[in-house]
């Protein structure tokens, strides 16, 4: 691949991403937006709309579907594996390590990896990404939760993750298009249905990516150690590394593989800063995490799709 075409590759992919993430901060910066509206309109609303959409439009089996998800899940369990490597290693203390953990096992595949995905392969890629989507919504409110908790355990802590996990609309909203789908329900001739679901659905990727903007503009990111950059390595580096080996034990076919690599190195997911914030867990490295490598991915998320779109043939 010439130096024009990862120019080109880097302005009609990766740079639309962070011009718009740039406008989400700069409003924010002016006007001093309300952050928790913009993440409860993403999460309860138009996140949910672009899954249902997608299950019913997707052309993914049912069988492939759970071995997405078996990829996700094994994806988790291979970076907390490395962390723990890292921590050890660092000598880190257990706050570090439980913050290193929770900042590499979980990424931004709503916010970023949705938009990320769609722009460079289409709604097949988007189709991919939902189960991914998830899969990393439900792990992030169960064994994230259990990791950010595991110092600051209280009565009812159990009972309030469940909770949590049941409260995410996503789950339903994925259960909800393989049930239609599955008994050709035809939600499609619902129009006063099916109409609202789609606006709200096209509307995900600019809306998701503004209100990413706007969460790194309220972000007080602490000055970099070495625990830092090691989370960021492991993230935006080793991410994409071990999903090559996942995507070929799963034998994905090429498109699926090289989407499932590509989110697989999207930055931090915002959602571990919330966890470490309601447990008592390390702030500060927590929301550095995901402003450092979420600026970084726009070097790393520019190479690996340069790299992916060689290996499918341009």
């Amino acid at each position: 691949m010439s130096f024009s075409q990862f120019f080109h590759l880097f302005t009609d992919v990766c740079l639309p991403i962070f011009v718009s993430v740039g406008l989400g901060w700069a409003m924010d910066r002016r006007f001093h937006l309300h952050l928790e509206s913009l993440v409860k309109l993403n999460i309860y609303l138009m996140v949910p709309a672009f899954i249902f959409t997608r299950v019913l439009e997707t052309e993914l089996s049912g069988h492939d579907a759970l071995k997405i998800v078996a990829f996700a899940a094994a994806t988790i369990a291979a970076m907390f594996f490395c962390s723990v490597i890292t921590g050890r290693a660092l000598v880190l203390a257990a706050g570090q390590k439980q913050a290193l953990s929770l900042a590499t096992m979980f990424y931004n595949c709503g916010n970023y990896g949705l938009p990320l995905v769609t722009l460079a392969f289409g709604h097949e890629g988007a189709a991919v990404q939902v189960y991914v989507l998830a899969t990393m919504n439900v792990a992030t409110f169960t064994v994230g939760l259990f990791l950010a908790q595991q110092r600051h355990e209280s009565p009812g802590s159990h009972r309030r993750a469940l909770l949590m996990v049941l409260r995410q609309p996503t789950l339903y909203a994925v259960l909800a298009g393989i049930i239609c789908r599955s008994y050709d329900v035809p939600v499609k001739d619902v129009t006063w249905l099916w109409q609202p679901l789609n606006l709200l659905q096209a509307g995900l990727i600019g809306f998701a990516l503004v209100t990413l903007g706007v969460q790194m503009s309220q972000t007080k990111p602490a000055p970099f150690r070495m625990a830092l950059w090691s989370a960021i390595s492991i993230r935006l580096v080793l991410g994409p590394l071990i999903a090559i080996a996942l995507v070929w034990l799963f034998e994905f076919p090429p498109l699926v593989a090289a989407s499932l690599i590509l989110a697989a190195g999207a930055p931090t997911a915002v959602n571990t800063a919330l966890l470490a914030h309601e447990f008592g867990g390390d702030v500060s490295f927590a929301t550095s995490a995901v402003y450092y490598s979420t600026l970084f991915s726009l070097v790393t998320t520019t190479v690996n799709l340069a790299l992916l779109r060689y290996w499918l043939g341009g």
